[in-house]
C-alpha cells in the first residue's frame, strides 16, 4: 500500500456542508470528508478525459481500479491544520488527530493548557482499574481544586496536534454568505429570495498586531494499493493542483482549493511499540489501584491490551444491523483472524448522516454512523500477540466498516493521549 499525503489550501470560502435528515437547514462541516475530497478527484480526472496523454479515465481501466475496483483507493478525512501557539495562528506540520472519547477538560475552562485551559486528560485506563477494583471513579479538575473553583469535568472534544511535546487543539472557523436569487429571464434579481450559505473560511488572521492573513489550511491522505497506480495519481493531483473544486455551490465562486501531494512517511511508532507502551501504563496503574486491595478478576494476567480509537466517523453492522460497537466477532471478522479476542470497554456515540451523490444525482442512504472519537478496548492472550500485530497494521491501513474508501472507519491503534493522566494532564 503506498499512502499520500494531501495538503488542500482554501483559496475561496468553502462548503462541505451536510443536512441532518428530516431537516431543512444544511450546516457546515468543521473538516472536508473523505466522500467529498474523493467526489473532488473523481470529478477532475472525468473532466479532463481524453485531453491528456497519460490521464487516468483512458479506457476506464485506472479509473475502474481507483475508485469501483475491489480494493478502491481509500479517501481519508482532511482536518484543519491551522492552531493557535503563543500569541500567533499558525500551520503546523504535524499529523492532526481526533481527541479520544474519554478525554476529559474543566468544565468551567477547558482546553489544553497550551492554549490557556485547565488541561486535558484522559480516563481510559483509570476507568478500566477502578471497575475492576470495584471502585467508583469520579474524575475531577485539580487546577480548580487548588483555586477552589469548580472541579467538575466533562468530555472534551476537538481535533489535536503535538508539538514539541505540548498538545494544541485545532478547528475551522465559518461564516455566513448571503445571496439573493436572480430571475432567469430579465437577469436581475428576483424578488423575496434571499438566502444564506454557511462557509468555512478561507483566510485566518496570523498575527493580531501586524494584521497579517493566510490561507486555511486541511490535511488528508489517500491510500492506494498499487504503488504504480499511486505515482499516476501523485502526477495527476499535481498537474491539476488549482483545478478542483470542494464541496457544494462551485458555480457561485466556493470550493475552490489548491491541493499539493507527497508521498506519506511511515507513524513515528510502530503499532507493537504503541501497544507496548499501552500495557506497560496500564501494569503501573494497576499496581496503583491496588491500594484498595484486590480486583475481582486478574485481568491483566497472560493477557495483552490494545485499544481503536475511531480517527473519522465508522458505519458498523453486526449479523445484518446497524451498531455502534466494535465487537470482539466483529474485530475478528476485520482482521480476519479466529484468535482468542475479549472486548472490555467501550465509549461510543452515534448520529444519522446522509448526503449527495453528485454522480447519480441522486441522494445518499441515511446512515446510522458512530462518531469519530469513539473507544474500544479490548485484549487478547500474549501468545497470539504477534498474530494481532500483523492483523492490527493492515485494520489501520484499511480501516474497518462500511464506505472505508470514502474515508469512513479509519482507526488509529492505543492513541497515545491514553497515556496522559489526571496528574500529568496537558
Amino acid at each position: 500500500m503506498t499512502r499520500l499525503e494531501l495538503t488542500i489550501t482554501a483559496l475561496s470560502p468553502l462548503a462541505p456542508g451536510r443536512q441532518k435528515p428530516g431537516g431543512s437547514v444544511s450546516e457546515v462541516e468543521n473538516y472536508i470528508a473523505g466522500s467529498v475530497l474523493r467526489g473532488a478527484i473523481a470529478y477532475q480526472i472525468l473532466q479532463l478525459s481524453g485531453q491528456q496523454s497519460a490521464n487516468l479515465a483512458e479506457n476506464g481501466g485506472d479509473f475502474q481500479t481507483l475508485f469501483l475496483g475491489e480494493n478502491p483507493a481509500i479517501f481519508g478525512n482532511a482536518y484543519p491544520a491551522v492552531t493557535k501557539i503563543g500569541d500567533k495562528s499558525t500551520v503546523v506540520n504535524h499529523p492532526i488527530q481526533v481527541l479520544p472519547a474519554t478525554a476529559v477538560s474543566s468544565k468551567t475552562n477547558p482546553g489544553f493548557t497550551s492554549s490557556g485551559g485547565h488541561g486535558v486528560f484522559d480516563t481510559l485506563i483509570d476507568g478500566f482499574c477502578a471497575a475492576a477494583y470495584n471502585q467508583v471513579y469520579d474524575p475531577s479538575d485539580l487546577q480548580a481544586i487548588a483555586q477552589g473553583t469548580n472541579p467538575q469535568v466533562e468530555t472534551y472534544n476537538t481535533f489535536y496536534s503535538q508539538v514539541d511535546n505540548k498538545y494544541y487543539s485545532h478547528d475551522a472557523s465559518s461564516r455566513f454568505l448571503t445571496r439573493v436569487g436572480i430571475n432567469r429571464r430579465r437577469a436581475t434579481a428576483e424578488e423575496e429570495i434571499l438566502y444564506s450559505v454557511q462557509v468555512l473560511n478561507e483566510s485566518f488572521l496570523k498575527d493580531t498586531q501586524t494584521d497579517e492573513w493566510d490561507n486555511f489550511v486541511f490535511r488528508g491522505f489517500v491510500v492506494v494499493d498499487d504503488a504504480t497506480l499511486a505515482e499516476r495519481l501523485q502526477k495527476f493531483i499535481e498537474n491539476n493542483s488549482c483545478n478542483f473544486r470542494i464541496g457544494g455551490s462551485a458555480s457561485r465562486g466556493l470550493g475552490k482549493v489548491n491541493i499539493a501531494v507527497t508521498p506519506g512517511n511511515p507513524p513515528v511508532k510502530s503499532i507493537q511499540t504503541r501497544i507496548e507502551e499501552f500495557n506497560d501504563k496500564l501494569k503501573k496503574r494497576w499496581g496503583l489501584w491496588s491500594v484498595f486491595g484486590q480486583p475481582q478478576h486478574d485481568f491483566l494476567k497472560d493477557r495483552i491490551f490494545f485499544t481503536l480509537d475511531l480517527q473519522s466517523d465508522a458505519i458498523l453492522s453486526e449479523n445484518w444491523q446497524r451498531t455502534t460497537v466494535v465487537s470482539a466477532n466483529m474485530l475478528k471478522e476485520f482482521a480476519k483472524v479466529d484468535l482468542s479476542l475479549e472486548m472490555h470497554v467501550a465509549y461510543s456515540s452515534y448520529e444519522y448522516r446522509s448526503g449527495w451523490n453528485s454522480a447519480w444525482g441522486l441522494m445518499k442512504d441515511v446512515e446510522l454512523v458512530t462518531n469519530k472519537g469513539s473507544v474500544y478496548l479490548f485484549s487478547t492472550t500474549a501468545a497470539e500477540k504477534e498474530k494481532w500485530y500483523a492483523a492490527l497494521e493492515i485494520i489501520e491501513a484499511k480501516g474497518i466498516g462500511d464506505r472505508t474508501c470514502e474515508g469512513f472507519g479509519q482507526v488509529e491503534v492505543c492513541n497515545e493521549f491514553h497515556q496522559v493522566f489526571r496528574e500529568n494532564f496537558k
